[in-house]
């Protein structure tokens, strides 16, 4: 099976790189097979947002909805995307077909600050 990949960022998303890294790095050491988009739109829980076949495996359903970087909580505090090892877990979940959790996003670009 091949994950679809999507990875939503703003323009100029600082985190953006790095969310390209992770995915990158993720999908070598999970071992699956992937097909990666890069979208420029703004979501409402945050730039960058990875989704994994059309759901976000990160969402947080009491999260607060709103337009600014997306942080993720780490063992090193707060940082603009998730830890390798969450992503890597995310990916091998999505190859089994057990993301449930979905994004809205936003038709509109916006900056990332």
């Amino acid at each position: 099976m091949t994950i679809e990949i999507e990875l939503l960022a703003v323009p100029d998303c600082p985190n953006e790189a790095d969310a390209v890294d992770q995915i990158t790095t993720a999908v070598a050491d999970a071992r699956v097979r992937a097909a990666v988009t890069r979208d420029l739109v703004a979501t409402r829980v945050g730039s960058p947002t990875i989704l994994l076949n059309g759901t976000d495996p990160f969402a947080q359903p009491d999260a607060a909805v709103g337009l600014a970087c997306r942080l993720h909580a780490t063992p090193h505090g707060l940082r603009g995307v998730p830890t390798l090892r969450d992503l890597r877990q995310a990916l091998k979940r999505g190859s089994r077909g057990l993301n449930s959790r979905a994004t809205v996003g936003l038709p509109w670009p916006l900056r990332c600050r």
